[in-house]
């Protein structure tokens, strides 16, 4: 049995319940091998729906992906859906993968249907989220985001409200837009996709459990050296540099 310890990181402050209660959810769909950890951020907001708020998570993530290879981990996820420090930590892992939902959910969505619609919480999520679309190469296939007028904090208040307006939207996706999967825009949105998909009669991606089969996907090709190419965008910066600027992780003091 092959083994592999992977890291998933909530870009959000410490919550032991609520990292307790995704660990739970997220260890159902691992593959028999796969150690996870989840873990939250010592200095975080409680939401990242303000760029605002993910950029003040980006210092403690990058810190949080060096400890991870440092400490043994084959892959790491960035936990949110905006994909927050992706880029960014890809440069700072030296041969770890990493991994997020968007990238994880939408690479999916691809290989199961023509176009895909995305659910999300609200209308202000919508622009960051279609950049990233554009960036990972999925523009042509985007259908719709459609937002059900709740915010990240909601999600979990009455689950019964949520998944009424998730199915509500996903039928307005699948019927108005023509949209063949749905990607569920949150990873706060767990525990929905099997309701829906039974239906709807479609692919309901689950974003977190995406990124989870992708990390764990990556981390059984990187045996064959297939890691984060170093010789363009995801070079990582000299270590001289990131000591002298404080964006070392304090572990290799």
């Amino acid at each position: 049995m092959t083994s592999r310890r992977i890291l998933y990181i909530e870009p959000t402050r410490h919550d032991p319940v609520k990292q307790e209660r995704l660990a739970t959810y997220l260890r159902k769909y691992a593959a028999p091998g796969t150690e996870l950890s989840v873990v939250g951020l010592e200095q975080g907001t409680a939401h990242l729906e303000y760029h605002a708020y993910a950029a003040a998570s980006l210092p403690e993530i990058l810190c949080k992906i060096q400890d991870a290879e440092q400490s043994g981990f084959d892959a790491a996820i960035i936990g949110c859906f905006y994909d927050p420090g992706l880029r960014e930590a890809r440069e700072v892992a030296v041969r770890m993968p990493v991994t997020a939902p968007a990238e994880s959910a939408l690479h999916l969505a691809a290989l199961l249907g023509h176009r895909f619609s995305i659910l999300v919480g609200r209308r202000k999520w919508i622009p960051a989220m279609e950049e990233n679309v554009r960036r990972y190469g999925f523009a042509d296939r985007l259908a719709s985001f459609r937002p059900i007028g709740m915010g990240v904090l909601d999600f979990r208040r009455d689950p019964e409200e949520t998944g009424r307006r998730l199915l509500s939207a996903a039928r307005s996706a699948i019927e108005e837009d023509g949209a063949e999967v749905i990607i569920l825009g949150c990873t706060m949105q767990l525990g929905f996709f099997q309701q829906l998909q039974e239906s709807l009669g479609v692919p309901v991606i689950d974003v977190a459990v995406a990124a989870l089969k992708h990390a764990e996907m990556l981390s059984e090709v990187r045996a064959w050296g297939w890691t984060p190419s170093k010789i363009g965008g995801y070079e990582t910066p000299p270590e001289h540099e990131l000591a002298c600027w404080g964006l070392r992780n304090q572990a290799k003091e």
